[in-house]
């Protein structure tokens, strides 16, 4: 009877004590909570995780242009636009904003620290080549160098479908020109770029971002952090990077490689 009675002067004790501890405490607007969380979401991603991730979108690409230059050498069907839509996300999203980055707040701490020059050295002078080759890539992948090379190719056809006939000189004046092959040279670009960012984005990945956050301050890791998504945002929109996975998905489909499945090999 008397542990009973202790055991509900217990219980009433501590259901008051909560009782008066929560009229005591304000109550918290749910906007605040709700910003406490969308705060903590946001600031999940770390500068080197943002780089790291936009490397697999990178990657992605890669395969695209490997796809690419199989239908090429294959004289397959190569869909309308995909190899320009690919190097534009490229160059907007890799070159002139990844990359941007790198060069402007990555790198240079690494210098200002005396460490892993020589390779941050290569890495550059690879942005520089990778700009080169876009634009050699941009450059062949236009609709009229396309034609022009499918016209080579194939004269009569190619013709018929720019000029609705076959002009007489279309035949002799193409065939005889001295233009470079344009698929050739489009595929050629295509590799170059494979070969030389693999290896780029890897050693980035497993040198590079692992010693990064030993050559600066916790505080100014996390404002980077910040800046990469600010600048993002500002670039590309509030979901700048899901919309360029989006992208990277939708010509993947036109392709036949979006699904990882078909890339499992047969048991």
């Amino acid at each position: 009877m008397y542990t009973e009675t202790l055991t509900s002067r217990r219980s009433f004790l501590c259901l008051t004590g909560s009782l008066v501890a929560g009229a005591a405490l304000p109550a918290i607007p749910h906007n605040v909570l709700a910003a406490g969380k969308k705060e903590e979401k946001e600031s999940g991603v770390n500068p080197v995780e943002d780089l790291m991730r936009e490397h697999g979108l990178l990657r992605r690409v890669l395969l695209i242009y490997e796809e690419a230059i199989s239908r090429i050498n294959g004289a397959r069907k190569l869909p309308s636009g995909v190899i320009a839509d690919s190097a534009d996300i490229i160059r907007r999203f890799v070159e002139n904003y990844h990359e941007k980055l790198e060069e402007d707040e990555i790198f240079p701490r690494f210098q200002k620290a005396g460490k892993l020059n020589d390779l941050v050295k290569v890495l550059l002078a690879q942005h520089q080549a990778g700009r080169r080759l876009t634009d050699s890539i941009l450059k062949f992948s236009e609709p009229v160098a396309l034609k022009a090379a499918e016209a080579k190719e194939d004269p009569s056809a190619a013709m018929q479908q720019m000029y609705g006939g076959t002009p007489f000189f279309g035949r002799f004046s193409l065939l005889r020109g001295k233009s470079p092959d344009t698929k050739k040279e489009l595929a050629s670009a295509m590799q170059q770029f494979i070969h030389m960012y693999r290896p780029h984005a890897a050693r980035e990945d497993t040198v590079l971002f692992p010693v990064f956050r030993s050559i600066v301050t916790p505080r100014e890791f996390d404002e980077l952090g910040e800046k990469f998504e600010d600048k993002e945002h500002e670039l590309f929109g509030k979901e700048g990077f899901e919309k360029m996975v989006e992208s990277v998905g939708e010509i993947e489909k036109k392709l036949g490689v979006y699904d990882l499945s078909s890339f499992t090999p047969e048991a």
